[in-house]
């Protein structure tokens, strides 16, 4: 370490603050359905993520393999170039975070180092053939497989559930939501193997530009465990509005149906890590919650909130590359384009959580949706007692719901349901009583 230059230094914490913001950013991936159906409480949820995502990253470098030394061609790209890239994901991901959507941090440092490469040395420096089979492909199969999986395992669970209890899920719902705890653990594991060695190929990418490093060396363990424990932090940080996002705003999801959706996306993830496919974990874990809630006989999809997802995905790697593109250009200039880079990252950076704190989220109103949503209010029915939403109410239910008096005055509070005797059966049997 000790030929970095003051410019590589500056590149290294630039690379740490991406994998910060990867952290809070993805957080929902592993936590939003474990904290939606109450499987756990907020925070205790992202210190468990926070942790297995630290633990995740020391268990394989394949991905950062294929960043450091397959998406791009490290001859004859400067260290101004990997900088301009960061600057163009960071920007991205603050700005999907303040709207609340879940969009990939993959795709935005993926988008900003191509963005940036065509700035600097043109098409030559950017390997087409890798960012179709390892970055384009996967982005269009991972949602789809995930949301496959997470749909059949989601009616596997209810049939299960069904056949063993007469019918009454609620009475593995305790058991899934322990269950639910193992999966949002597996899935921070996964996350902390495939995204945290991203940034461990950017930096690895850097000091082999940089002169410290050989083409083709795997990541020192510093590294390694720096960028483990940004991802750490930032995961504990918690991206509160994207966990409200996928927990309550895409589907509404019972216990049986998070179960199904983590453990899907955690094994599309651990898959494509061992392959080396730089897989987006957002991606994935937003299909499995799709597919999860179609899963559920009557269960439905928000559509509007997953277009504004899927267009958010789009966006992504050209949107970043812009910036990217735009930073690079800039930071071509000399010293100087490189000091206004840095201040236009940190004005903007700022400028966002400004506007974040009009109106903030935390662990103390991340579910404020789905608590606020009640039967009457939504249309949709109550799961048990339980406080989580369920089955969409027939619409017969919800026009009586419409039309019904309001209680006369002093009754509130009080038992307003009426027995009527009925008739008694040919066998004798005494009398039993309807409630309306």
């Amino acid at each position: 370490m000790e030929h970095i230059t003051l410019l590589l230094a500056i590149v290294i914490v630039t690379a740490l603050v991406f994998d910060f913001t990867n952290g809070f950013h993805d957080t929902a991936n592993a936590m939003a359905t474990t904290i939606s159906t109450g499987a756990l409480k907020p925070k205790v949820a992202v210190g468990m993520s926070a942790v297995l995502n630290l633990v995740g990253a020391f268990l394989s470098v394949e991905v950062a393999k294929t960043i450091s030394g397959g998406l791009i061609n490290e001859q004859g790209i400067r260290t101004e170039v990997i900088f301009a890239a960061l600057v163009g994901a960071i920007l991205w991901n603050l700005f999907t975070w303040l709207l609340g959507l879940p969009s990939s941090s993959s795709h935005a440092l993926f988008g900003g180092l191509i963005g940036a490469t065509l700035m600097s040395v043109g098409t030559s420096g950017v390997n087409g053939g890798v960012v179709i089979t390892k970055v384009l492909i996967p982005a269009l199969a991972a949602p789809v497989v995930a949301g496959l999986a997470a749909l059949l395992a989601t009616r596997l669970t209810y049939r299960i559930g069904q056949a063993v209890n007469d019918g009454d899920d609620r009475v593995t719902a305790k058991g899934y939501r322990a269950g639910q705890i193992a999966s949002a653990g597996l899935v921070s594991l996964a996350h902390g193997t495939n995204d945290a060695q991203k940034t461990m190929g950017v930096i690895t990418l850097a000091l082999v530009t940089g002169g410290v490093l050989a083409p083709g060396s795997n990541p020192p363990l510093w590294v390694i465990v720096s960028a483990g424990i940004a991802i750490a932090l930032g995961t504990y940080l918690g991206g509160w509005r994207i966990i409200r996002t996928m927990g309550t705003g895409l589907t509404d999801l019972q216990p049986q149906q998070g179960f199904a959706a983590q453990t899907s996306a955690a094994t599309v993830i651990l898959a494509s890590s061992h392959l080396g496919f730089s897989l987006s974990t957002t991606q994935s874990c937003s299909g499995a919650v799709m597919g999860a809630g179609l899963g559920r006989k009557g269960g439905v999809v928000r559509w509007s909130t997953a277009t504004r997802m899927f267009v958010a995905w789009g966006l992504t790697l050209p949107a970043a590359g812009l910036v990217a593109a735009g930073a690079e250009f800039l930071t071509g200039q000399g010293t100087w384009g490189i000091v206004v880079v840095a201040v236009l990252l940190i004005a903007g950076s700022a400028g966002i959580w400004l506007a974040s704190r009009r109106k903030p989220v935390d662990h103390t109103n991340v579910n404020a949706g789905a608590d606020e949503s009640t039967g009457a209010a939504t249309g949709v029915a109550t799961d048990g007692g339980s406080g989580r939403t369920g089955e969409p109410a027939g619409v017969v239910t919800a026009a009586v719901a419409a039309v019904t008096p309001p209680p006369p005055a002093g009754a509130a509070g009080q038992d307003l349901s009426a027995t009527i005797p009925a008739p008694a059966d040919q066998t004798g049997e005494p009398a039993r009583r309807a409630t309306v």
